[in-house]
């Protein structure tokens, strides 16, 4: 638990009861599914340390002031399947007591849990939003079949998804040759990076909407990494030729209609770039999202 009351642009109630917030917050710092350079462990505090610094306003000059966010801290303590469990029981908690909620991480494995403690809450299909610049659908890497390139592949073995139609890739523009083999027959809706540039945002959220309509529950992950590593180069595996900030905003915009029941930012690597780039693009993301969330709250509300 975080007590810190500053964090989150001074959001952050640590007294409340969980049922009472308006946003669950977790980090797990994490980064030992990673396959080639290290550094997202420590994004979590390192998004908290500058959550201090700016106000509860969004992009389009409102206020969220009256927000209530709850940092319920980081799963950190024993082993990975130790910390697995740890983050599935509390993902389960959240989903069944309806809280929408955040995961900072961490490499990409960590959303492992997070999906499966999704899956044990619910007891009906839900869709999964990947935004990326990787599939992360690979069976194993390097003998690891909880790897951060096997994140969708576990995911296809939950009990609430039952195939490629609870899927929806943007960005990608990387694959692994065991996944291209995988996904050719398959009906996974993909819009990779080049047509996303072709055909806009507005066409890419139409699509997103249609294919995921039929959800009530759905989960969205940001890999920072769909950014170009113009805009996020503190990341272990960058991808040329990605989003530009603008377009990942305006595409969180759209996608905020649909029923999200929580999101993650994962892989952001603070060491790998001395500006930050790409923890104040977390940042950014976290507050707009959250600003999303807020609007549908004071809709709903009316």
């Amino acid at each position: 638990m975080h007590n810190d009351k500053s964090l989150w642009a001074g959001l952050n109630k640590p007294d409340i009861a969980i049922e009472e917030t308006d946003v669950a917050v977790f980090g797990i710092p994490f980064d030992g599914g990673i396959s080639f350079r290290a550094g997202a462990a420590a994004a979590p505090d390192a998004l908290r340390n500058i959550s201090r610094t700016i106000t509860p306003t969004t992009e389009f000059l409102e206020s969220f002031e009256e927000f209530k966010v709850k940092d319920v801290g980081n799963f950190d303590k024993g082993s990975r399947d130790e910390i697995f469990l740890s983050v599935e029981n509390e993902t389960e908690r959240l989903v069944k007591e309806n809280t929408f909620f955040t995961m900072i991480g961490g490499d990409h494995s960590v959303t492992i849990p997070v999906l499966r403690g999704i899956d044990k809450a619910l007891d009906e299909p839900f869709g999964i939003i990947h935004l990326d610049a990787h599939f992360d659908i690979c069976d194993e890497l390097g003998g690891d079949r909880l790897s951060h390139a096997c994140t969708e592949r576990r995911a296809l073995e939950l009990d609430n998804i039952s195939g490629p139609e609870n899927f929806f890739f943007v960005g990608i523009r990387s694959i692994e040759m065991d996944e291209l083999e995988f996904i050719k027959d398959k009906d996974f809706s993909i819009i990779n990076a080049h047509d996303f540039n072709r055909i806009g945002v507005s066409s890419v959220v139409d699509k997103v909407k249609k294919r995921m309509q039929s959800f009530n529950k759905i989960y969205l992950t940001v890999d920072i990494d769909c950014l170009d590593p113009a805009y996020a180069a503190g990341t272990g595996t960058p991808q040329f030729g990605g989003m530009t900030s603008r377009q990942l905003l305006n595409l969180l915009k759209g996608l905020f209609d649909l029923p999200i029941i929580g999101f993650d930012v994962v892989e952001v690597a603070p060491s790998l770039d001395p500006s930050l780039t790409s923890v104040f693009a977390a940042r950014k993301i976290v507050t707009e999202c959250w600003g999303h969330q807020w609007r549908k709250n004071k809709l709903g509300a009316l």
